[in-house]
């Protein structure tokens, strides 16, 4: 398996977002800043199924939902493959960094950075 991969991380169980969601963002933030680009094969779904530590059916699952969004695609017995960009602005792009920025200057984790999104994010 390649260590690009390795930097996927374990769905969060507790989130309330589900675990199939939880990979179609992942994936999609690694298309986004370019880790992964067009063309590139994905890990097989077994390999992601470890990785995320889902059921296989979960994984599948948010395939199908990158399928549809035209993010990847499949080959029959070979694998997935990036098929398409996610579609978001520099502005936005620049924006999210320029909130991290923020964020690590006042000393806040991740964890509570997140926390703190998260509520900000169910109120607006």
């Amino acid at each position: 398996m390649s260590t690009q991969y390795m930097n996927f991380q374990k769905v969060d169980k507790h989130s309330g977002i589900p675990a199939y969601l939880q990979i179609v963002n992942q994936i999609k933030a690694k298309i986004l800043l370019g880790d992964l680009k067009v063309g590139m094969q994905l890990p097989t779904v077994r390999e992601l199924e470890k990785i995320f530590d889902v059921n296989i059916n979960t994984v599948l699952k948010a395939f199908e939902r990158l399928k549809l969004e035209g993010l990847v695609q499949s080959e029959q017995g070979i694998g997935y493959f990036i098929s398409g960009n996610v579609d978001v602005s520099v502005d936005v792009l620049n924006d999210v960094y320029e909130l991290v920025r923020t964020i690590k200057k006042k000393g806040l984790d991740l964890l509570t950075a997140l926390k703190i999104i998260e509520e900000v994010w169910k109120n607006v």
